[in-house]
Parts: structure tokens; C-alpha cells; sequence
């Protein structure tokens, strides 16, 4: 069985390219898709990649990978849970039951950001936290996952 690595994206994650660029840069999620494959494929890993606006999706994703990770298939999980990282105790409690290993990530560096971004749910479940790399960060978070 290919190990697995599930990239999970939240809110507003589908208007890369057009919403804030100067925040979020110019790229698409179709481009960071492309980049993860390609990740992925050079790293012999597996991809599923997704994308939701709705919470209840993601804790949805989080459980499906969790019976992968208890069936010795899962790599890790990569969740850019946007602004549900500050607000979501559903999807801390989603990690904390299924034991998937998960990095958080951002692609701006939340710290510097307003001050309601500097708390985030996931952070003391997270085996690492990745911000402030841009799109670039999906590549190394998922380099990451591959050396666990």
C-alpha cells in the first residue's frame, strides 16, 4: 500500500490567486494541487486533496483518514484550516480522535497578522506548524510528512 497524504484546505482557500494576493500571493488552489502532486509523485507518496467552505466537511476528511491512518496506510495530514484554526474545537476534537499526524499550516505568517490569528485550536495537536512560506509551505509540510 502507498502511503497516503491528505492535504485538506478550509474557507475561502478556493479564491487563491484572487482574494488579498499581496497576503496570499498570485497562485491558484489548482496551482498548489499541481504542486502537491508533484510532490507527492516525486516522494512515492499518495495524494488526496480537497477543498471545503463548510467545517462539518473537513472534520468529515479528517475521520476518513484517520481509518486510514489505523489501517497502516496514512502518511499524514496537511490542513490549511484557515480561519476554523481560531474558531473550529470540531476539528481539534476530529485530530484528537482519529491520532492522524498532522501538520497545520498557513501560507502567511499568522503571527504577524491581527491579533485574533495568533490562537490557533489545532496548534497543541499538530506535530508541526508551518506559516509564512507561501504556497511553498504545502511542498515542504508534505517533505515533512514523508521523513515521519
Amino acid at each position: 500500500m502507498t502511503p497516503t497524504v491528505y492535504v485538506l484546505n478550509g474557507p475561502n482557500l478556493n479564491l487563491l490567486g484572487t482574494r488579498e494576493p499581496q497576503v496570499y500571493g498570485s497562485q491558484t488552489l489548482a496551482d498548489v494541487e499541481r504542486l502537491c502532486a508533484a510532490t507527492c509523485e516525486r516522494l512515492g507518496l499518495s495524494l488526496v486533496f480537497r477543498q471545503s467552505n463548510h467545517e462539518g466537511a473537513l472534520v468529515d476528511w479528517i475521520h476518513e483518514a484517520g481509518r486510514l491512518h489505523a489501517e497502516g496506510g496514512l502518511a499524514g495530514v496537511v490542513l490549511n484550516a484557515a480561519a476554523y484554526t481560531h474558531t473550529s474545537v470540531a476539528l481539534l476534537d476530529a485530530v484528537k480522535g482519529t491520532g492522524v499526524p498532522l501538520v497545520e499550516l498557513h501560507i502567511s505568517n499568522v503571527h504577524a497578522r491581527e491579533s485574533f490569528r495568533h490562537h490557533s485550536y489545532l496548534s497543541g495537536v499538530a506535530r508541526a506548524v508551518m506559516c509564512g512560506f507561501g504556497v511553498r509551505g504545502y511542498q515542504l509540510a508534505i517533505e515533512g510528512v514523508a521523513q515521519w
